[in-house]
């Protein structure tokens, strides 16, 4: 049997990742204990399937230790075995999902399941563009637990209309689906929070910066990613104004 590649490769372990954790959760059990076992046998799944399918390859987890040996690396996998732990014990959620993405100078594939939601979105799909959004008041997806000050200032702004949501990579696939029209986060988190729903986002042709308009980078020494903004690149200029008017207060 043929080799996956790499983007094949992405899709296909979230996906199984994520059956794993749906049959976890359907055991049901103690939520704070049913978490730690997700995050634990997700992890374990994706570094043993890595290990096997791309064995020279370097790997950064949120569930692992950081290995700086991958700095020097050519190719970095980077995965978040259960992006949204908190909503993955709540029962009936959908809004968590697993994150696999690879860099090699830069994302070059990645996927995001959604197991709940019986979706994956990956880089296999060809690259596209985004539509011009529905006509509507904004739609700005955000944490529900920690929303930050410059967030609801923009929103403010913009008259839009502020969508609490779980995961990282169920927020921007809110944005890639067009079910919200913007990601905005500046209250910090890090590289495997995002990798894998950057590179689908930047795969279908959407804006994805910092909060200054730069260029989210990754496989850094400190995988601490302070902000983000995810959005159509129509209305990029627009937010980054207001970002900026924002910040001038």
């Amino acid at each position: 049997m043929p080799a996956l590649d790499d983007h094949a490769l992405a899709a296909d372990l979230a996906e199984r990742a994520g059956r794993l954790l749906l049959d976890l959760r359907a055991k049901g059990g103690d939520p704070d204990a049913l978490r730690h076992a997700g995050d634990r046998q997700s992890h374990e799944f994706l570094m043993a399937e890595l290990a096997r399918e791309r064995p020279d390859d370097a790997v950064l987890s949120e569930e692992g230790v950081d290995d700086k040996a991958r700095l020097a690396a050519d190719r970095v996998w980077i995965v978040d075995p259960l992006d949204g732990t908190r909503e993955f014990g709540e029962p009936g959620r959908t809004d968590w999902a697993v994150h696999v993405a690879l860099w090699a100078g830069d994302l070059i594939a990645g996927a995001v399941a959604l197991p709940a939601q019986n979706r994956v979105l990956s880089t296999i799909a060809p690259m596209t563009s985004p539509g011009p959004g529905a006509q509507r008041q904004l739609r700005m997806v955000i944490s529900r637990t920690r929303a930050s000050a410059l967030v609801k200032d923009v929103a403010a702004r913009l008259d839009a209309e502020l969508v609490p949501c779980g995961s990282a990579g169920a927020k921007v696939a809110t944005v890639i689906t067009g079910e919200n029209d913007v990601y905005l986060h500046s209250g910090g988190f890090y590289e495997w929070d995002t990798a894998a729903p950057v590179a689908v986002a930047r795969q279908r042709g959407f804006h994805v910066s910092r909060v200054d308009g730069s260029q989210v980078s990754y496989n850094q020494e400190d995988p601490l990613l302070p902000d983000i903004l995810v959005c159509r690149p129509a209305i990029a200029p627009v937010l980054l104004n207001a970002i900026r008017e924002a910040h001038a207060i």
